[in-house]
């Protein structure tokens, strides 16, 4: 893309414009940054960063440096233009101090100050020092160096000049509002993340990361990848452990007037497809016109070329977008001069015109690249085929399934018990490890509204395995039947029986491992449970103390110490300590009080912060490969001590 194009033209104060007030951040914050949790915190940082990835469009800054500093404050330093500190035509101050105080000001709405641009359509700068504590504006403009400090977005002193220097930039240093957001605490994974993706979507651009708030363990990156997309595309492949198809990481690109499309793609040996589509360097979680026509024109190219050499012969089916994708990784990334997000939290693109020139650009460069590389045709065309063949064997599997269930008089497994009410709000089903666990479940439940499900020994790990290989396994099929909902493309989830679905297992390995195989076969087969908060982890107590009458159940070794001096007394009575090995060795009454009865229990809900953070964990947690695997766990075996599974 020409990104200096327009380096001819004035940015200065006569090209920010003012829309609105500023007043309603404060009373309504999650109407601008989507929560006040951990997700909207972090969302102050790109709001920041995405002004100065828009320099870097621009063509005018290579450089940016994030922080977080002691005590969670947040610095952005670009060297770019800086922000224009000329008095503001309209407004009669700093047109800096416009930007930062006057909700949709700045230089993203006409006026040629960007032709490109991501952020909240300049409401970000606002919003963050709105939401901010404080937040101080450093402003470098070649000659002067410009000062502002805000309070909860209001100031005392207007932009003053504090200094000489020749270098330009903009440097941004704030401490959000304890009194807006649940935790002020940042994560250093999901910033580094999200930084990451902006250095792959940018090819050349340098972001440097530093976390110093623990000033003996300073950690940091320096993210500079000159492949950019590709980059992203091999980086994925690499940290999962994959084995890709073909060597070289397809690459496409196109221009249409201002609208710009490139797509990196390449395919993997695993059953999996992983789409991240972008626009203007927004991670379009839910899709839009750019990822359909990235589909429809895939499908497409592949039935055609198909077509073409003979590989699917007259009277064979045209392959789907599913068999296509099988194993495919591609990120999507369209650049606009005005972006129609879709939803509040602009998760889906909707933009009519970047459908065709997303098609076009496929349809032309990959039909180019099959006709050119022949051997990297074949591979992904033969795996394409299989997954055709497994759909197929898995279509047949399931319609046995259903006349089986058909033919028996109770289509039910025979092991669930189930419960007497039929209001899915008021029902769950306990999914339990082991017969006698089983048993107690059954004997201590509430018959009204929890059904059980016993399961035995160890399940499918479904990340190896396509859908036909579900179809008819004996440990599987006995829960897609009792939650009544299909599987797959299938799953119709108006037809689930129960608004939670408990996985209770024991609390030591084997129960680890039984969880995991199950939740990874809740996301790959049964998402939209998890998306929409079904899946739920009982937690067993691990240790029961008594002395004489008195009872307490702990749920973790901390829990177990405290309860011990409880028991204990001054004078140090004895308290008995019985260590549970498993769900089965408690009595119906210590299973429902301690793990089933609502009153009491502990459950952790299975949630889905990031479907492609999870994505990855589940593949390589479960994946063939070992060294992600044994990397995984020697970076995240320090928590394992503070875990209460």
């Amino acid at each position: 893309m020409d990104n200096h194009s327009n380096q001819n033209q004035q940015y200065d104060e006569s090209q920010i414009q003012v829309l609105e007030g500023l007043e309603a951040v404060r009373k309504r914050p999650g109407m601008y940054i989507g929560s006040t949790g951990p997700k909207g915190l972090h969302h102050l940082v790109y709001e920041i960063v995405d002004n100065s990835i828009d320099e870097a469009l621009a063509g005018y800054c290579t450089e940016i440096k994030v922080e977080i500093l002691p005590g969670d404050i947040i610095r952005v330093t670009d060297n770019g233009r800086g922000i224009p500190t000329g008095i503001h035509p309209k407004e009669g101050i700093s047109a800096a101090t416009v930007v930062y105080t006057i909700l949709h000001a700045g230089g993203k709405f006409g006026g040629g100050g960007y032709k490109v641009a991501g952020g909240l359509h300049g409401v970000g700068a606002s919003v963050v020092n709105a939401l901010s504590e404080w937040l101080e504006l450093t402003v470098w403009d070649g000659k002067d160096v410009h000062f502002q400090r805000f309070e909860r977005g209001h100031y005392d002193k207007p932009m003053e000049v504090t200094g000489h220097t020749d270098k330009t930039g903009t440097s941004v240093m704030f401490k959000a509002d304890d009194e807006i957001f649940e935790t002020t605490e940042y994560d250093y994974e999901t910033l580094l993340t999200r930084l990451r993706e902006q250095a792959f979507l940018n090819a050349g651009i340098k972001i440097v990361f530093e976390d110093s708030r623990n000033p003996q363990e300073v950690k940091g990156e320096t993210l500079h990848y000159e492949g950019g997309i590709k980059s992203f595309v091999t980086h994925i492949h690499t940290r999962r452990g994959l084995e890709t198809l073909h060597p070289d990481v397809i690459h496409l690109q196109k221009q249409e007037g201002d609208s710009f499309a490139e797509v990196a793609m390449q395919y993997n040996d695993s059953y999996n497809e992983l789409i991240l589509s972008f626009a203007n360097n927004i991670h379009t979680a839910e899709g839009g016109t750019h990822e359909t026509g990235f589909k429809n024109a895939l499908t497409r190219v592949f039935n055609d070329y198909g077509r073409k050499y003979n590989l699917l012969k007259e009277g064979e089916k045209n392959l789907s977008g599913e068999d296509v994708r099988e194993g495919l990784t591609a990120i999507i990334s369209v650049k606009l001069t005005n972006c129609e997000f879709e939803g509040q939290t602009k998760g889906k693109l909707g933009n009519t015109e970047v459908r065709p020139l997303v098609e076009s650009l496929i349809t032309e460069g990959l039909t180019n690249y099959f006709e050119e590389n022949p051997a990297t045709a074949r591979a992904i065309f033969d795996k394409a085929m299989n997954a055709q063949r497994a759909r197929e064997a898995a279509r047949k599997a399931r319609e046995l399934t259903r006349r089986k269930s058909a033919l028996e008089t109770a289509s039910l497994p025979g092991k669930l018990a189930d419960c007497s009410e039929r209001d899915m709000a008021l029902t769950e089903i306990y999914i339990v490890e082991g017969d006698s666990a089983g048993g107690s479940a059954k004997s201590g439940r509430d018959r009204r509204f929890q059904a059980i499900l016993p399961l035995w020994g160890k399940m499918l790990n479904v990340e190896k395995a396509r859908l036909d290989k579900v179809y008819g396994n004996e440990k599987l099929m006995p829960v897609v039947t009792a939650l009544g909902c299909g599987l797959g493309a299938d799953l119709d989830i108006s037809k689930l029986r129960y608004g939670k679905v408990i996985i209770m297992a024991d609390a030591d390995v084997d129960g680890s491992h039984i969880r995991t195989l199950l939740l990874t076969f809740f996301f790959r087969f049964m998402r939209p449970l998890v998306e929409q908060g079904h899946i739920y982890l009982a937690q067993p107590p691990l240790y029961k103390l008594s002395r004489g009458k008195q009872v307490r159940y702990a749920y973790s070794d901390k829990e177990r110490d405290f309860f011990i001096r409880e028991l204990a007394g001054e004078n140090g009575a004895k308290v008995d300590i019985q260590r549970y090995k498993g769900l089965g060795e408690m009595d119906p009454e210590q299973l429902w009080e301690t793990t089933m009865n609502p009153e009491n229990r502990t459950m952790k809900k299975v949630e889905m912060e990031d479907a492609a953070k999870a994505d990855e964990i589940f593949t390589i947690l479960m994946g063939d490969k070992v060294g992600p695997r044994r990397e995984f766990i020697e970076q995240n075996a320090q928590y394992v001590q503070n875990l209460d599974i």
